[in-house]
């Protein structure tokens, strides 16, 4: 079935976060949700299930368990016993689940900045510490660890390190050799790893996304991995995600800390989750070259026409990382766009540290769209008298 990627849906009717959040006549380009619809098996079997007619509680099925651990085998090499999988309603909810499970009040966690906001705040979720280090940006645009300065973070109260790879937003995706000296300094330092891989299914062209947990058993004994079908298939309000656990004693205290708290995945996204990973990679694959000549668009785009401004080409995720310190903007770059531009994209400061004077532009949309957007930039631009 041919994938129409072009076609604008309109979504102000319903309630979309994305689209009510900055009101009427403003491009949202923000939150990481894109425009395209869900695949077309995912939406015939939320159809199926929702023609069934019951709604109770359920789990997740043997065959979902299945299309997971052989998606991790075939794309990783990566053999996963069923067991270590944790079902949970997103990620973000996984790494606060760990934050609450396995640090103490004081205790320190360790972050790379610029980030998503949610790692930000899920020290504080659990009454611990955030130990922040910045991501090293060189003067092209490309960020790396330093890891003289991850050691240097750490310290007596360190127990946790909490990874985001495909990183968001910045767009890297970590090679091997840098996750395994992040790993090599965990296990030195006797760290837990809790790794955010939501983005991993999407990769471009000439980068691979290695989980941290595959390097190494005793890599994988101390790494909690947070997966989910919602980014990768724009199902992200259907609320499945999974955590993949593999030292018992470690999954025993993840799940004890739900404490009746968290909840189970709802049916709907079960049946979602299961035809996205049995039926959804023609959709994916097609996606990704869409989402490929997106990204291109906005790099030529910016330094073509907006030469003030720098990008760098991301190596995974639909985000690109503005930085606009250069641009002569007046005032915070975020507020300037959606007031003269009236386009909503994410303010850079809202990362952390190194995030200042940067925005997030998530180009996970129809291309028309996506111009319109960075056509109203580049005329907001042209109006600030230098």
């Amino acid at each position: 079935m041919r994938n129409d990627f072009d076609h604008i849906i309109d979504r102000t009717a319903t309630q979309s976060i994305k689209w009510k959040a900055y009101g009427e006549g403003v491009l949202p380009m923000w939150v990481a949700d894109m425009d395209f619809a869900a695949p077309e098996p995912v939406k015939e079997a939320l159809k199926a299930r929702v023609a069934h007619g019951v709604f109770g509680y359920e789990g997740p099925s043997p065959a979902l368990v299945e299309a997971i651990l052989a998606r991790l085998q075939q794309l990783y090499g990566w053999t996963v016993a069923p067991e270590a999988l944790v079902f949970l309603p997103g990620v973000v909810t996984g790494f606060n689940l760990a934050a609450q499970a396995f640090l103490e009040p004081g205790d320190g966690l360790l972050i790379q900045t610029p980030v998503y906001p949610p790692i930000l705040d899920a020290a504080g979720t659990a009454n611990a510490v955030t130990q922040a280090m910045e991501l090293t940006r060189a003067a092209d645009g490309y960020y790396s660890v330093d890891f003289e300065l991850f050691a240097r973070t750490v310290n007596a109260r360190t127990r946790m390190f909490l990874l985001c790879n495909p990183h968001n937003p910045v767009g890297r995706v970590f090679r091997k050799d840098e996750l395994e000296q992040m790993a090599e300094l965990c296990l030195r330092h006797n760290l837990l790893i809790c790794s955010d891989e939501i983005h991993c299914d999407l990769i471009f062209s000439g980068y691979r996304h290695i989980p941290i947990a595959a390097l190494a058993p005793e890599i994988a004994a101390c790494t909690i991995t947070l997966m989910a079908p919602s980014k990768t298939f724009n199902i992200a309000g259907l609320h499945c995600a999974f955590a993949i656990i593999p030292d018992p004693d470690l999954r025993r205290r993840y799940k004890a800390a739900r404490r009746g708290i968290v909840d189970t995945v709802n049916v709907l996204g079960y049946t979602a989750a299961l035809a996205a990973y049995q039926e959804g990679q023609p959709w994916l694959e097609a996606l990704l070259r869409y989402l490929e000549a997106n990204r291109d668009f906005v790099v030529a785009f910016v330094r073509q026409r907006m030469p003030r401004m720098a990008v760098t080409s991301p190596e995974g995720t639909y985000l690109a990382w503005l930085d606009c310190r250069a641009a002569g903007l007046p005032g915070n770059a975020h507020e300037f766009f959606l007031k003269k531009a009236r386009v909503a994209l994410n303010d850079g400061a809202t990362f952390g540290s190194g995030g200042e004077g940067f925005v997030r532009l998530n180009f996970g949309c129809p291309r028309a769209l996506l111009k319109e957007g960075l056509e109203r930039m580049h005329a907001a631009l042209d109006g600030i008298c230098l």
